[in-house]
């Protein structure tokens, strides 16, 4: 029988086993999340439990029933993703940008977890000029093979940033000199009204809720898409490539990416 792995990676390269999952977090592979067997004990797995908290990687506790779903094979009661790309520190890159002249684009997205938007949203920000795309680090589109394959390669060409604290993340870029615009059709002002020049980060909420509303209360500004149809909303993926477009319009044809 051929070896299966769940829709649950989308598409991120698979590693199992306690020992194989520690060499690769030693070796310093960008790691999405690690699956390990509810109450596993002993000394590798007290290792494992350390290396994960002291680099901040999303894991957890599922029962034994799960990890046999992803693999026939000996898993030893652990089961870890891989990213595809390496992540980038989004506090290094911003006085980067600075320096160099440019009013830094970053676009965030709270909870998207169709890897098809993640995908199109990244080929859109690359696309668009956008600087960086910031995630958090649980609670998101696996960073694997479907989401390289739907960004076209984008992915590999525009830094993705986690943070493990979204909001504390959101009050430094603030705190940094970028204004955070919220991408919402909760708001009475159109993205046309907005100033979409200067230093930017734009938050983008996911399909079913919107942007959470800890985030909302800490941007500067909230607005919408005009819609002049019947249908209620735009898809996320639609939604940022319009805003987008917008903040080129804004700064000129000329804009640095």
């Amino acid at each position: 029988m051929p070896e299966t792995h769940s829709s649950e990676s989308s598409g991120s390269r698979p590693v199992f086993g306690i020992r194989p999952v520690i060499e690769a977090i030693e070796a310093g592979k960008e790691v999405d999340k690690v699956m390990i067997q509810r109450g596993l004990q002993g000394d590798l797995a007290k290792q494992l439990m350390r290396l994960l908290k002291e680099r901040n990687i999303p894991f957890q506790s599922v029962p034994l029933e799960k990890l046999n779903r992803l693999t026939r094979k000996n898993h030893q009661g652990v089961f870890a993703f891989l990213a595809e790309v390496e992540y980038a520190s989004l506090f290094q890159l911003l006085p980067t940008l600075f320096e160099s002249g440019r009013d830094p684009l970053i676009v965030v997205l709270d909870r998207i977890t169709d890897v098809r938007n993640f995908g199109a949203i990244v080929r859109s920000a690359e696309c668009l000029g956008a600087h960086a795309i910031l995630l958090p680090s649980r609670g998101a589109s696996p960073v694997g093979a479907d989401a390289l394959k739907t960004s076209a390669g984008a992915l590999q060409r525009i830094p993705i940033c986690r943070e493990d604290n979204l909001k504390r993340a959101l009050s430094d870029l603030k705190q940094s000199g970028l204004r955070l615009v919220a991408c919402t059709e909760k708001a009475q002002a159109t993205l046309f009204e907005a100033d979409l020049t200067g230093p930017l980060a734009l938050v983008l909420g996911s399909e079913e809720d919107g942007i959470s509303e800890a985030y909302l209360d800490l941007c500067d500004e909230r607005c919408a898409i005009p819609m002049l149809g019947q249908t209620a909303s735009l898809n996320v993926s639609v939604s940022a490539g319009i805003f987008l477009a917008e903040v080129i319009r804004q700064r000129g044809p000329q804009s640095e990416g």
